[in-house]
């Protein structure tokens, strides 16, 4: 069963996965368990990732896309050409880190500074 998004998420990822170059690309053998094995541990490392697949026509293409979707428990967040955009959260990321400790005193104030330079004296 692959992950479904709601529009507002898959918004969010659209606009963070813009600038990303695909990570893994398929050749001549398709779409084959070491290149479902690269997908799954650039999931695991980057949890949203590029994937460029090479298929004869858009049919296939989607196949293939709703292939490694299944495949991974990932969502397919957007499909441009030959390109296909994947998303599966990583629970170990998603832990919150633990707060540092404090020493229970307040710190001092900082004097407030002007955002302006110190103009020099005018001269007359």
């Amino acid at each position: 069963m692959s992950l479904t998004l709601d529009a507002d998420t898959r918004r969010a990822l659209k606009k963070q996965a813009h600038h990303l170059k695909p990570i893994v690309q398929t050749g001549a053998a398709g779409l084959s368990e070491p290149v479902l094995a690269e997908i799954e541990r650039a999931l695991v490392d980057h949890e949203l990732v590029k994937v460029k697949l090479v298929a004869d026509d858009k049919p296939a293409f989607n196949a293939e896309v709703d292939k490694v979707c299944e495949a991974l428990r990932a969502a397919c967040v957007q499909q441009i050409g030959r390109m296909a955009t994947l998303y599966r959260p990583n629970p170990d990321k998603a832990k919150p880190k633990p707060a540092a400790p404090t020493s229970g005193a307040k710190p001092k104030p900082r004097p407030k500074k002007s955002p302006y330079p110190k103009r020099p004296p005018r001269r007359r």
